[in-house]
């Protein structure tokens, strides 16, 4: 990881509109075969680079959901971050991302329910200054008073 932003918790009551926490990840070939692994999805468009140069891709890409997971990253450690449930998630992948590739996953605060503890999220990854993947999550952040 590349993040450079402290891990713990923000709270409800210290969250704020237009917040941003993010990382920064190299994914790596360990990365995608430890992904492909743990989530049993061998699609050989992350596995085989023969395979792979014949498809839309033209050469391997990562699970779109190990992309995803960096924006659980900053949401469980950073934003709001330990303590916080996660309510529901949006996704729309507008690029593969690519062995070595280094995403950037951004969460910025979009809504917040102080009396429910909810917050919305706008989540995105980039690669090189492009957006690969976009989408919102709502969240359940953790509060001062109860935790």
């Amino acid at each position: 990881m590349l993040d450079n932003l402290p891990r713990g918790t923000i709270t409800i009551e210290e969250i704020e509109m237009g917040m941003v926490r993010s990382l920064r990840k190299v994914v790596t070939d360990e990365d995608i075969e430890m992904f492909a692994e743990v989530s049993t999805d061998r699609n050989p468009v992350h596995l085989d680079d023969d395979y792979a140069r014949d498809t839309i891709f033209e050469g391997r890409i990562a699970h779109g959901m190990l992309t995803a997971g960096l924006i659980s990253a900053v949401i469980g450690e950073q934003l709001p971050g330990h303590g916080t449930v996660y309510m529901g998630q949006t996704l729309k992948f507008l690029a593969p991302v690519r062995p070595g590739d280094q995403v950037l996953a951004e969460v910025e605060v979009i809504g917040i329910d102080h009396g429910k503890r909810r917050v919305q999220l706008d989540c995105r990854c980039l690669v090189n200054g492009k957006k690969v993947l976009i989408g919102e999550a709502t969240v359940l952040a953790p509060s001062g008073k109860f935790d």
